[in-house]
């Protein structure tokens, strides 16, 4: 027997609905266990993705379209394309110093960051969220806010970043100087580019863990988000990682321009923006967003699933 109207609207605004949870409710996870989870996901990320980042960053930083598989080999591998296979592969590891204690620093920061503004606004203005947005849409957005704040303060790493991309993308900026001699002689050159990056984080860490809250609440219907089964947390992962690297992208092919230039030839923002606008078109500025959803997605994915299955697992054994 086929059902009802009423059957069929029912259901669907079941589905539609979330678990009406407070925002005011919340599990706080302890300090070491969020410590522990995040770094342990920016280092396995590390160790599995960073050629991939290479390769990404390398494709958003040239400039003109790829005309050939050997036009796309060069801008790859640069002077090592015409390498052995093994020596195309290692050109991809360049900056890893400046790559390891940059990643592990940004998960640790915004991961394990992220709880703490989250605590904070469920505690002081749970009560706002779920009276502007309803319950359970109010958590959600709630977690997307302390998000998105979070985001905005990674920009105080933001040198370990610009270090790591030159050496991704324009090694000769370095001609021969070490760490201490480049943040010696730049200063707070290294900040080159921070408005941009602000202005890209925001939404971007919004749509990220605004993403995963989403799925969670209207999807899995879970009162308690650290409940989420590792499957659970995947799926979550990948709803807030795409979100977070469609919604980011014409930002962050900007940022990346600015921060891979010469140290003393440095260009604006609006600059690089008007040139995009004017030589390469619209499009530009989704330059590069293929091989982030298809190779760069499944990093941010496999950093934050792990993350968010970690940190509940550690609070429970420490």
């Amino acid at each position: 027997m086929a059902p009802s109207v009423p059957d069929v609207a029912s259901k669907v605004a079941s589905v539609a609905a979330g678990t009406q949870s407070s925002a005011k409710e919340f599990k706080k996870e302890s300090t070491i266990a969020r410590v522990l989870g995040a770094g342990s996901a920016g280092i396995a990320e590390l160790m599995v993705f960073h050629p991939v980042d290479t390769t990404a960053k390398r494709l958003m930083s040239n400039q003109g379209k790829i005309t050939s598989l050997s036009h796309l080999n060069s801008v790859v591998f640069r002077d090592k394309a015409a390498a052995s296979v093994s020596g195309r592969f290692l050109s991809l590891f360049p900056g890893l110093g400046y790559a390891a204690g940059y990643k592990i620093l940004q998960r640790v920061y915004k991961y394990g960051g992220q709880p703490f503004v989250r605590d904070y606004l469920a505690k002081n203005h749970g009560g706002s969220f779920d009276r502007t947005f309803g319950k359970g849409n109010g958590k959600a957005i709630m977690h997307a806010t302390a998000g998105s704040l979070i985001g905005i303060g990674e920009i105080v790493i933001l040198p370990l970043d610009v270090l790591k991309i030159k050496r991704q993308t324009n090694p000769e900026a370095f001609r021969g100087r070490g760490l201490f001699k480049i943040v010696a002689d730049e200063g707070f050159g290294l900040y080159r580019g921070w408005g941009w990056t602000a202005a890209r984080n925001a939404p971007g860490s919004f749509a990220l863990f605004g993403g995963s809250a989403v799925a969670k609440e209207y999807f899995y219907k879970l009162d308690d988000y650290n409940a989420a089964s590792w499957s659970q947390n995947f799926v979550a992962s990948i709803a807030g990682a795409s979100a977070s690297l469609i919604v980011s992208a014409p930002l962050d092919v900007i940022k990346t321009r600015i921060q891979n230039r010469n140290f003393d030839n440095p260009e604006s923002g609006f600059k690089i923006v008007s040139k995009m606008m004017r030589h390469e078109g619209f499009s530009s500025f989704f330059k590069g967003l293929t091989p982030k959803l298809l190779m760069t997605g499944p990093k941010l994915v496999f950093s934050f699933w792990l993350a968010q299955t970690l940190i509940p697992a550690f609070n429970k054994v420490l």
